[in-house]
């Protein structure tokens, strides 16, 4: 099953985020090394929100990830959710559809 984990950031996120953004990609890269993150970044124009892609069992993947993310617990994330992701189009993708 696939979840999108996203992240509404600080409006000062672009300013702070370079402090704990090698222990979040730290974080990240373990996680696409286990195979959980697929992709993950933030969109542009504005810079208010971040989207990770997991492919996992359960959404305690993403949700362990956020709880332990440098940049969540440093205030950089006003707010995460995590939603699954019905995808049916794609060779990842969990529930094809023809």
């Amino acid at each position: 099953m696939h979840y999108l984990l996203i992240y509404d950031v600080s409006s000062d996120y672009l300013e702070r985020r370079a402090e704990f953004r090698g222990a979040h990609l730290k974080l990240a890269w373990a996680a696409a090394g286990r195979g959980e993150l697929l992709l993950a970044g933030a969109l542009a124009d504005p810079v208010d929100t971040a989207v990770l892609l997991f492919e996992a069992d359960s959404p305690e993947v993403p949700e362990a990830f956020a709880k332990a993310d440098p940049y969540v617990l440093n205030g950089l994330v006003t707010q995460w959710r995590v939603r699954p992701w019905t995808t049916v189009v794609g060779e990842r993708a969990s529930t094809p559809v023809r």
